[in-house]
């Protein structure tokens, strides 16, 4: 028997909406699914970003954000579909986005479903550059900042946790700069000072930073995100 619908026009839904329906209480039901958007997204950090900066902030996105939910392979094909969009190559994103089976409700990537219903939502740090984008310090630069006096302030250990999944304590010395506690994971780990970027509470730590100036907590995590491969390290000098 037809169940009463009180005069109401109600059309049955699509097996997405029905599947996204229930998939999450809070996820909204998904539309009619539309093309990529050429336009690209704009928007302003909360500090001065560097290219070298936006990058880490993408690799520590796209190295986490698949541990958590979804599917492997959706984030293998957003991540290609996202590279191909700020690169203008249009055609290629909407080919990944139509080949991955991955719907654009408003036709764009910062919010989009597979074809299970699960939700992906990337941010718009990895689809377009801030509007307040600053240059890369060159290397020379870091030769102006001064060697630390010999056995100034005090040793202490920091904790950092890199890239790779390991978890470390550097010894290190109030007075050492980012740049010269760079230096020592360096000779700890065989990895250049110039392929680190560090950062603490999500805001990137700039080379000339002090730690003393820093006030991390006590068994804080540093977070260091590597961009080469670990190497044989070197022996720590003290």
């Amino acid at each position: 028997m037809p169940v009463p619908t009180g005069g109401l026009d109600i059309k049955p839904k699509t097996w997405m909406e029905t599947t996204v329906g229930f998939c999450s209480s809070s996820a909204p039901v998904v539309g009619r699914n539309q093309p990529l958007k050429k336009e690209k997204p704009k928007w302003k950090s909360d500090y001065p970003m560097t290219d070298g900066q936006l990058r880490s902030k993408r690799d520590e996105f796209w190295d986490t954000a698949p541990a958590f939910e979804g599917r492997k392979e959706i984030w293998d094909a957003l991540k290609a579909a996202a590279h191909a969009f700020e690169s203008n190559d249009h055609e290629l994103a909407q080919a990944i986005i139509d080949g991955a089976n991955i719907t654009l409700p408003h036709g764009s990537l910062t919010e989009c479903y597979d074809e299970l219903g699960n939700r992906y939502q990337l941010p718009v740090y990895c689809l377009a550059p801030p509007i307040n984008m600053i240059e890369e310090k060159s290397d020379i630069e870091t030769l102006d900042i001064p060697e630390p006096p010999p056995n100034s302030g005090y040793e202490c250990q920091l904790r950092l946790r890199l890239s790779t999944g390991k978890d470390l304590k550097l010894v290190v010395r109030s007075t050492d700069t980012v740049y010269h506690m760079k230096r020592r994971l360096h000779s700890a780990e065989g990895v250049e000072p110039s392929s680190q970027r560090w950062f603490f509470s999500g805001r990137p730590l700039t080379d000339k930073m002090k730690l003393e100036e820093l006030k991390i907590p006590k068994d804080y995590v540093v977070q260091v995100i590597m961009s080469q491969p670990l190497q044989n390290p070197t022996p720590v000098e003290n």
